[in-house]
């Protein structure tokens, strides 16, 4: 399988890569920006928010909800441009909004931190936020470690998302837009007995951060402290890693005109006074057999 080359370069934090219509659209955290790149690298802007962007995703009308970190609010671009709020979450979310996943009704299931890692607060569980689309918002599952990146199958039935401080994906059953059956989908070790955010990652073997499905069931998963994306199997078996080099993984999305790009947005630290003066960060892409499959 090719190495990753560079198709981007020059971020600050690229995150949350979604391809739609030729394109590959992904937050750049600290310049405040979502933007866009096409596969022969051209770049446009796309949105421009006041705070932090993380988590992006499309509405069934084509409009991009983006997750704005700090804040802690859930904000629509519309066709024209303009940015309106769809839901504030700040009296439902316990840290920093993150990655998010819109279904095919327009449902956003947003996580978010649950403990200011950027202050140095101890690890602790938080929620899974779920958001209509209409903007109505209500707690979707308790309990999670550091809910991150999200995949739904094909049929729409079962929602799988990383618990990046847990050392494991776990897996929902989706119905009439409620959670169920709550399942651990692939396990890479114990679950951590402490709340040392330190000790956590230094023990884990994989801290699996964004998460893409491919057409044969597996998930890609970006594993930031190991510097790769491995592609899991349900259960844990790990099939395929790729290295990243110098560079930790933080997000991955199958794309191209053929579902058969693996993207990848990477960065040499998530330390959040380095990354925003420094912009080292950058999009990998290499090629790979299985095409995308589910959402995102």
């Amino acid at each position: 399988m090719p190495a990753f080359v560079t198709l981007l370069d020059g971020l600050s934090f690229a995150e949350c890569p979604r391809w739609r219509d030729g394109r590959l659209y992904f937050s750049d955290r600290y310049t405040h920006s979502v933007l866009t790149v096409s596969i022969d690298g051209v770049v446009e802007s796309y949105a421009r928010i006041s705070g932090r962007p993380a988590g992006l995703g499309f509405l069934p009308n084509g409009s991009l909800l983006i997750a704005s970190m700090r804040d802690r609010k859930l904000l629509r671009r519309e066709h024209d441009g303009s940015i309106v709020q769809h839901a504030d979450l700040s009296t439902l979310a316990c840290g920093d909004l993150n990655d998010l996943l819109v279904d095919a009704e327009g449902r956003a299931w947003v996580g978010n931190f649950g403990f200011d890692l950027f202050a140095g607060a101890p690890a602790s569980s938080t929620v899974l936020i779920s958001v209509d689309s209409d903007g109505t918002a209500a707690i979707a599952a308790h309990d999670l470690a550091f809910p991150n990146g999200a995949a739904i199958t094909p049929d729409g039935r079962t929602l799988i998302i990383a618990e990046t401080m847990a050392n494991r994906l776990s897996a929902f059953t989706v119905s009439a837009g409620r959670l169920t059956d709550r399942r651990i989908w692939a396990a890479f070790g114990d679950a951590p007995a402490t709340t040392d955010v330190g000790r956590i990652l230094e023990k884990a073997e994989v801290a699996p951060d964004g998460i893409c499905l491919d057409a044969e069931g597996a998930v890609w998963v970006a594993d930031v402290l190991h510097r790769r994306l491995i592609r899991v199997a349900e259960g844990g078996t790990i099939l395929e890693e790729l290295s990243t080099n110098e560079l930790c993984a933080f997000a991955c999305m199958l794309g191209g005109p053929d579902g058969r790009t693996l993207f990848a947005c990477a960065a040499p630290t998530f330390d959040d006074a380095e990354a925003a003066a420094h912009h080292h960060s950058a999009i990998l892409m290499t090629r790979v057999a299985a095409p995308h499959a589910g959402l995102p």
